[in-house]
């Protein structure tokens, strides 16, 4: 699937568990709004199926509910090629391998694109069953706007 120049967007979450959905539906948006060669798809994170959507892929954008102390909504930027992306961030994921390990996993194995940002949307809960708190539902479309523009820049 992958292919050089290839360019990935992967939004995470769970859809029913309240801000951790935002990846996901971030995902739903951007498709329509997508340019040409870049490919939108959503997970639940699980690691391995992480693994294998960042495989042979030479640019992706990750897209995730992050849980780090900061203001519901917070918009944070990381280059996961330049460095480790903070584990404490990213303490909301139900698996058991988050999406920081899965990272560290990929560079590991030598599997980490050569271009890998990651956005990380500040959530404030994480039940099931709850709707998008208003702060995380608003910064949907401010990170849109973000991948959108990193996308461009990349195929440039």
């Amino acid at each position: 699937m992958g292919s050089a120049g290839f360019l990935r967007v992967i939004g995470i979450g769970h859809r029913d568990r309240a801000d951790d959905a935002v990846g996901r539906l971030l995902a739903d948006r951007l498709r329509e709004r997508a340019p040409p060669g870049v490919e939108v798809v959503d997970t639940d994170g699980e690691a391995a199926r992480l693994l294998d959507l960042i495989a042979g892929v030479d640019h992706v954008v990750i897209v995730d509910a992050a849980l780090s102390g900061a203001g519901p909504g917070t918009i944070r930027r990381f280059d996961a090629v330049a460095r480790p992306l903070p584990r404490t961030a990213f303490a909301a994921s139900t698996h058991a391998i988050g999406l920081a390990d899965a990272i560290e996993l990929a560079r590991a194995l030598d599997q980490l694109p050569a271009h890998c940002i990651v956005y990380a949307i500040e959530g404030s809960s994480f039940e099931l069953g709850q709707p998008l708190s208003p702060a995380v539902a608003t910064a949907i479309d401010e990170t849109i706007a973000l991948v959108l523009d990193e996308v461009r820049v990349t195929a440039v």
